[in-house]
């Protein structure tokens, strides 16, 4: 399993509705401010979309509360992660992260280099610094994918000012950042000022529509927006997820009510699951998942148990530095939860 989100296997291929606890995909699903304008999509499909996605970016930077920074769109985050990444000879990748930044590199022939996070999941800032000096560049999760942690901006300082300096990129992979549920946790502030400093975006998680792909990179570094435009076709943004930028993000109900519904079930999910005989330990998270570490039971073996009770978790020890004593577990609404959580009781009884 190299990403979450495949319910179609097991599931759709096999006559049977799975609750999909492996994709992180905000529970409340489509803002209504999207079905509602679904009808100005429709209109728009008969004709090509503005090449240069004015609407959208302006309404991108409205939302975010952008100045002076530019604005490049993609087919979903992933375009963006990949066309960044390809910029460079040499990257240095804060490890386990989403499992695509490597796989790019590796598509591109680009050099690798990893930082490790602690066992506690903490950012190695000593060896992130250490390991620039080698590297074009720096990639990073914030929240990162898939223990949930946050870049301490504190201790980031030192590494910014020194990529700054040196020429070095910085590519911070937001696309969960909204869970936090705090905009200072955001870098948008900070790349106005750092040209090094590369943002990525999506609608996708928050705004619950994996199928409209829509990703976004922010920064001030004019000429790395254009390189990565040169290497994108034309018209990479359908009219649908046009018409959701234009629309959704500045639906105020459904932000207030994800907002909502993210702190109360991050804290009810992580305490319950502490509970649990067969997690060792629940790892502190800002994102809408968890990263759990089992004993007595490996991934496999919980995945085929639930899998049975027609729940999907999402396999870790394809993240870099972990093993199948790790499983990712996304936050959903309250019913979804306690479902999950059930499960778990009953097969802890079985062991």
């Amino acid at each position: 399993m190299i990403h979450g989100g495949d319910i179609y296997t097991e599931g759709i291929f096999k006559g049977r509705k799975l609750l999909d606890y492996s994709s992180n995909i905000n529970p409340l699903g489509l803002p209504q401010s999207f079905v509602h304008n679904i009808d100005e999509a429709l209109k728009n499909a008969e004709v090509y979309p503005d090449i240069n996605y004015r609407n959208v970016i302006k309404s991108i930077k409205e939302y975010i509360g952008l100045n002076n920074a530019g604005i490049v769109l993609g087919n979903g985050a992933s375009e963006i992660i990949e066309l960044s990444i390809s910029l460079f000879k040499t990257i240095l990748i804060v490890v386990p992260s989403y499992v695509e930044y490597e796989l790019d590199a590796k598509r591109y022939g680009i050099k690798t280099k990893f930082s490790y996070l602690s066992e506690s999941m903490e950012i190695n800032y000593e060896d992130i610094f250490s390991k620039l000096k080698e590297v074009d560049a720096l990639i990073i999760g914030n929240p990162n994918n898939p223990n949930g942690g946050i870049i301490d901006k504190n201790k980031f300082r030192d590494i910014l000012d020194f990529c700054e300096e040196n020429g070095k990129k910085v590519i911070i992979d937001e696309a969960f950042i909204e869970f936090t549920a705090n905009v200072d946790f955001s870098f948008v502030n900070e790349c106005e000022k750092y040209s090094c400093i590369f943002i990525i975006r999506a609608m996708t998680k928050f705004f619950s529509m994996p199928g409209v792909r829509l990703g976004y990179g922010i920064t001030a570094n004019e000429d790395m927006i254009n390189k990565i435009k040169s290497k994108q076709n034309p018209w990479n943004v359908n009219c649908f997820a046009e018409m959701a930028a234009v629309h959704c993000l500045k639906d105020e109900k459904y932000i207030k009510e994800s907002l909502l519904w993210i702190r109360e079930e991050r804290e009810f999910l992580t305490n319950e699951l502490k509970k649990m005989d067969f997690i060792k330990q629940v790892f502190w998270t800002m994102g809408n998942f968890v990263l759990c570490k089992l004993k007595g039971i490996n991934e496999n073996e919980l995945y085929d148990y639930c899998l049975r009770h027609r729940i999907v978790i999402r396999k870790a020890s394809n993240f870099r530095g972990l093993d199948e004593s790790f499983i990712r577990l996304a936050i959903k609404d309250r019913t979804s939860n306690r479902r999950l959580l059930s499960t778990f009781y009953n097969m802890e009884n079985e062991l």
